[in-house]
């Protein structure tokens, strides 16, 4: 059956393969790729568009498996439009698909702290959309409102009570798309904030295999919130310590692997399929729950259908 999209003024690709806009580089086609060229024309074509026709709003992929099927919709994907960061006072405006480390560096330079950003991967659409957060801060605990379009091509405000944030969750309806989000940070020295962003970016690369091909945290911590990078830090409840505790650290299915450097980091070694990726999660799962009774909860966001 052929789909008749909405004439756009951005690209609009069908069948895109999509495995190389994920970090993991992974992933099949989806039904189109819609890359809108500003506001107008994401608001258009959602309007346009069937409803019956299902939108995937996707960031950088940081955070992302495509399986190897594809997705059975529009993934919809913000570019250079949407990628402004603007400074008044403590408020920090930020795009879509603004970055989160540069919104972190733009911020700190302007003396607002917001660096609990610069060692998240990924873009502020996702930031939110995860209530993304390490160092014991979150987004929720910095953010004072959204603009995202609805499935019927609406501008609306998104307050904190819409999205109810939650650990690594929010409320964002089904098939909206975040296009623009404001924080508010406290005020500090820029060179204080530059210097602990420096450490953080040290001790996260002394730590993580950041020159691996990962999505970054694979699970969520069993305690129920992050990293605070504090001494007293406790590490029962971690999900890198179940998963060692369960003797999967450096496990291994196809081209997948649980990092040896940090076993909440799934690594694709190299040529591993989405199934790979996914099939090692499962198993890393429920070794877990057979040793320990806990069971993991995934943090990476896993979209589309298995291969045929």
């Amino acid at each position: 059956m052929t789909v008749e999209f909405p004439v756009v003024r951005g690209r609009l690709t069908p069948d895109r393969v999509l495995n190389d806009l994920t970090w993991l580089r992974v992933g099949g086609p989806a039904d189109a790729l819609f890359q809108p060229a500003d506001l107008d024309d994401l608001k258009d074509f959602l309007k346009s568009l069937s409803p019956d026709i299902a939108v995937f709003p996707m960031g950088v992929g940081s955070n992302l498996i495509v399986r190897d099927g594809g997705i059975r919709a529009v993934v919809i994907r913000m570019g250079r439009g949407f990628n402004h960061i603007e400074v008044e006072g403590n408020r920090v405006t930020a795009g879509v698909a603004a970055l989160d480390a540069h919104v972190a560096r733009k911020a700190a330079a302007a003396g607002v702290d917001l660096t609990f950003l610069r060692t998240i991967p990924g873009a502020i659409g996702g930031a939110v959309r995860m209530n993304a957060g390490c160092y014991g801060s979150y987004v929720a605990d910095h953010f004072v409102s959204a603009k995202a379009v609805t499935r019927d091509g609406e501008l609306v405000t998104l307050t904190a009570e819409d999205l109810n944030f939650q650990y690594r969750q929010t409320d964002l309806p089904e098939g909206w798309v975040i296009v623009e989000a404001v924080f508010e940070g406290v005020a500090g020295d820029p060179e204080e904030l530059d210097a602990r962003m420096t450490a953080q970016l040290k001790k996260r690369d002394e730590t993580q295999p950041t020159k691996d091909r990962t999505a970054g945290s694979t699970f969520r911590n069993p305690a129920g919130f992050s990293s605070t990078g504090k001494a007293d830090d406790s590490h029962e409840l971690k999900a890198w310590k179940v998963i060692d505790d369960a003797g999967m650290r450096g496990a291994t299915i196809g081209g997948a692997q649980m990092s040896p450097m940090h076993s909440n980091f799934l690594v694709n070694t190299g040529g591993a399929t989405a199934a790979d990726l996914e099939s090692l999660g499962e198993e890393v799962r429920k070794r877990v729950f057979q040793k320990s009774q806990i069971e993991l909860v995934w943090e990476i966001m896993r979209v589309g259908e298995p291969a045929q």
